[in-house]
C-alpha cells in the first residue's frame, strides 16, 4: 500500500483492509510505512520508469531542467501512476512468495 498512487490514504486503507482481512494490524501499520523520506526518490524513479514499459511510443523520461510545465507534470502523472499501480502489484507478488517461503523455513515443530 505504501507504493500505490492514493497519495495520504494508503495507511488509511491498509488498516481498513486489515480488519477485513483480519489481519495483523501492528504488521500492516509497519509494512504500509514503505514511502518514507529516503525510500520517496527510489519510489517515485522507479514508478515512473515502469509506466515507461505500458505507455510505449508515449513514453516520458525524466529530464531535470528549470522549465518544469503543467503539461510536463500531466504527462508524467499518467505514467508515474500507471507505473505505481504496476510496481506495487509486483512488489505485492514478491514480499507474499518471500513471506511464504519464510514461514515455510521458520514453521514451528508440533510437540
Amino acid at each position: 500500500m505504501g507504493i500505490f498512487p492514493v497519495w495520504g490514504f494508503q495507511l488509511i486503507i491498509a488498516i481498513t483492509l486489515a480488519f477485513i482481512l483480519r489481519l495483523n494490524k501492528v504488521l500492516v501499520i509497519l509494512a504500509a510505512n514503505i514511502s518514507i523520506p529516503p525510500m520517496i526518490p527510489l519510489i517515485l524513479f522507479l514508478s515512473h520508469l515502469t509506466g515507461a514499459f505500458w505507455m510505449g511510443d508515449h513514453a516520458q523520461y525524466i529530464t531535470f531542467s528549470q522549465e518544469i510545465t503543467f503539461d510536463m507534470m500531466k504527462a508524467n502523472l499518467i505514467q508515474y501512476a500507471v507505473g505505481a499501480i504496476t510496481l506495487a502489484f509486483v512488489a505485492c507478488i514478491i514480499s507474499t512468495a518471500i513471506t511464504y517461503v519464510m514461514l515455510k523455513i521458520f514453521k514451528r515443530q508440533k510437540v
